[in-house]
């Protein structure tokens, strides 16, 4: 298969969707999305929104993942570790190379493992002050 570069909102779209396809079946990442996540096609939606945003700098998407993940990880029982972070970049990364080769996918890569790591400290804050 000849890869392209993410090119637009279905190149996206494409991404997110396969991602959350291994996140859903994955044994460690699937009980925390499967148990939070209730509507998929508008969660598919709103990550296309974020990415695009992301990766384009089109402003559709609007929502705090930052509070998002620090109360997914209260209703877990701040159970989110280092663990679940490395595994959702891997799968993430192994998906965009499945699909795509570029600057925008390297793009992806990087802010991806950017936010991961601003995530995941973020939530450790947010135990501590709570």
């Amino acid at each position: 298969m000849n890869k392209k570069d993410i090119r637009n909102r279905e190149d996206i779209f494409l991404l997110v969707s396969s991602f959350y396809e291994k996140v859903r079946s994955d044994t460690v990442l699937g009980p925390f999305f499967n148990k939070i996540i209730k509507d998929w096609d508008d969660h598919i939606e709103r990550l296309t929104n974020f990415w695009q945003s992301t990766l384009f700098l089109k402003t559709k998407y609007s929502g705090n993942p930052l509070e998002a993940h620090v109360q997914v990880d209260k209703e877990c029982n701040n159970s989110i570790t280092e663990l679940h972070f490395g595994l959702w970049l891997n799968l993430w990364f192994q998906t965009i190379d499945e699909h795509f080769k570029g600057d925008y996918a390297e793009n992806a890569k990087y802010r991806a493992r950017k936010m991961g790591t601003f995530l995941y400290l973020k939530i450790f804050e947010a135990r501590k002050n709570n």
